[in-house]
């Protein structure tokens, strides 16, 4: 009842504003000296203004407006209401010869947009003031990174919602324009010189970092300064949250390790390169993994005629099948629980399906693990990956996309030389098939299963200590959608053949991701989490690399991709090597590591180097 209300009474308000405005405006033309004969002869002139102005009011959409959210726009939409008024009734004041002061005119015009919007901007301090919020716990002085629109918001939204009990001191920005403005009445008290001074003059307890469009150099080199005076760092999220209206108070994270890396985040135009999976039937081998799962999500969305799930965890499998079905009610989704290593069960599917574009994410991957268990290397990342390819070659697939692995570089393990024999099988493939055969190479995926930040952040939850294997252990990260989107990449410019690398930045060293990540969860390390190292384990090596010496690189029409030259093998060596391997997974571990080597000879010594450091 009192919506319907809502319009009649604003427009009956307005009503007896507009009046007001105009008696304002002739006690004012006539010194104070109104009489009410006088008001009661210019009876006809206040019907006409208050008939023009209502109308007006309602085309602009007054009416509609939520004036607690009032702001910039709601005052030009009263401004450009009245202005239009006061212009109409001008023109009809001359046209139906009323003998009205032109001042009378000029000062009703100032009058109307005074009371109408402070009728409405009272009515937003009201609602915000009825709306605040007292933080129940304890007060925590915050101090904002960035003078910009993004830390204009932070503000807003502290008024909005703490009145006060959970106070904003300041900003900090670097530009010099800046020195000194207040903005929603906080000031800027300085630059990033003027931090260490700063926060012990207003004993900051915490910054928010609201530089949400900076690179990420920039930002790490702001977080290195601010960690080492505040221990409690926030970071707004991107530009194009703000854009679309989803950051609020409660969505400013903690600092992830990922704005620490270094890097630019890899971009690609995923409309523009993904055409040649629309419509078709695409198949993902380890559809339940981290990279499956994500390759699933964003095949998806593209719009391929059926996807394939297909994958040996049936749990997994089932997990991203649910979250598919909720996503894309419509898409075509087929769900095979088959493991790679049965050559039977995948040339059954292959054959129902018959898939355009194959992507095989199915491996093992830990490399501890597979220096315990060489066999299970061998059958799911050796023989797994031939069996795949084969099937992929008899229907006749468009493309294959093989998903690698950095530790195939000079591999030191027994994963990462499971691994290179799996890029080699694929790149020597394509000669002999219509199919287009690549694989993608890159380094360790944050978030993955297994990632070490997680690991890390379970560590500093339990108390520590935090594990690290070697003080001088490097590795090269990326996160898993950068990771899915090479992929993706890599099929739209496959030709046969190539090994697709990603251009990943400095390798960033394991220690310092987790002194960061000790910091920036509130602790000192080597005080509050210790940080052990382990020693290296079985098959690492201190730092992985991208490309072989024989490989090189060449450039893409993709500026942060690159592809390796192919190295020639012996297609018929390497076949014979494969059947041996086939004969002997189970039985023989040292012919295993014997048929690794004839067919990669510097795995030994990378292998004995890495053996003696751990």
């Amino acid at each position: 009842m009192k919506w319907r209300l809502r319009k009649p009474l604003l427009i009956f308000g307005d009503a007896v504003l507009i009046n007001l405005a105009l008696v304002l405006s002739f006690y004012l033309r006539f010194d104070g000296s109104l009489t009410r004969q006088m008001l009661w002869g210019y009876r006809e002139f206040a019907i006409l203004v208050t008939v023009v102005m209502l109308p007006l009011f309602y085309f602009f959409r007054l009416y509609h407006r939520a004036w607690a959210y009032a702001s910039i726009d709601e005052l030009i939409a009263i401004v450009n209401s009245v202005s239009l008024g006061s212009l109409i009734v001008t023109f009809l004041t001359y046209m139906i010869q009323f003998h009205i002061p032109r001042s009378i005119l000029l000062l009703f015009w100032a009058f109307t947009i005074l009371i109408i919007g402070g009728s409405r901007f009272a009515h937003r301090i009201l609602a915000r003031s009825g709306s605040k919020k007292v933080s129940s716990g304890p007060k925590k002085r915050t101090l904002i990174y960035g003078a910009g629109d993004a830390g204009a918001l932070v503000v807003r939204e502290y008024i909005t919602h703490y009145n006060g009990s959970q106070p904003v001191v300041g900003f900090i920005d670097d530009d010099i324009k800046k020195r000194n403005l207040i903005i929603h009445g906080i000031p800027v008290l300085g630059s990033k010189s003027d931090l260490p001074l700063i926060v012990e003059k207003y004993h900051i307890d915490e910054i928010i970092i609201a530089m949400p469009s900076v690179p990420g150099t920039v930002i790490r080199e702001i977080l290195e300064t601010c960690k080492v005076h505040v221990t409690n760092i926030k970071i707004l999220p991107g530009v194009y949250q703000l854009l679309n209206g989803e950051v609020t108070l409660s969505k400013i994270r903690p600092v992830d390790i990922e704005d620490l890396l270094g890097r630019e985040p890899v971009r690609v135009n995923i409309a523009e390169i993904s055409q040649y999976l629309k419509g078709k039937v695409v198949l993902v081998t380890g559809a339940g993994g981290s990279i499956g799962s994500e390759l699933c999500r964003q095949v998806a969305i593209i719009g391929p005629s059926k996807l394939v799930l297909l994958g040996h965890g049936e749990n997994s499998i089932h997990k991203i099948w649910l979250e598919l079905q909720d996503k894309f009610p419509n898409l075509n989704i087929a769900i095979e629980i088959a493991d790679v290593r049965d050559r039977d069960k995948l040339q059954l599917v292959f054959e129902e399906h018959k898939p355009n574009v194959v992507f095989h994410a199915a491996a093992h991957k830990h490399v501890p693990l597979m220096e315990m268990h060489p066999d299970e290397a061998i059958k799911t990342n050796v023989l797994g990956t031939k069996n795949v390819a084969d099937m992929a070659n008899s229907v006749k697939s468009d493309i294959f996309v093989l998903i690698s692995t950095d530790k195939a570089v000079n591999p030191s393990s027994v994963m990462g030389a499971t691994k290179r024999m799996a890029e080699l099988i694929v790149q020597n493939m394509f000669k002999e098939s219509e199919t287009k055969y690549v694989a993608v190479r890159f380094g360790n995926v944050l978030g993955s299963r297994g990632s070490v930040v997680p690991v890390f952040k379970e560590q500093i939850a339990k108390g520590g200590p935090v594990t690290v294997t070697h003080p001088e252990m490097k590795r090269y990260f990326m996160t898993i959608p950068e990771a899915v989107q090479l992929v993706i990449q890599a099929g739209a410019m496959a030709e046969g053949g190539e090994v697709f690398v990603l251009d990943m930045g400095e390798p960033v060293k394991i220690v310092d991701l987790a002194t960061n990540l000790i910091k920036l969860s509130g602790f000192e390390p080597g005080k509050d989490i210790q940080i052990k190292f382990t020693g290296i384990r079985p098959g690492e090596k201190l730092f992985e690399e991208l490309l072989t010496a024989e490989e090189g690189s060449a450039s893409t029409r993709h500026k942060r991709i690159y592809v390796a030259r192919p190295v020639e093998v012996d297609k018929y060596a390497l076949t014979e090597e494969v059947a041996n391997l086939s004969q002997h997974m189970v039985q023989d571990r040292e012919e295993i590591f014997y048929i690794l080597t004839r067919v990669m000879p510097h795995f030994e010594s990378y292998r004995e180097v890495a053996v003696s450091r751990g």
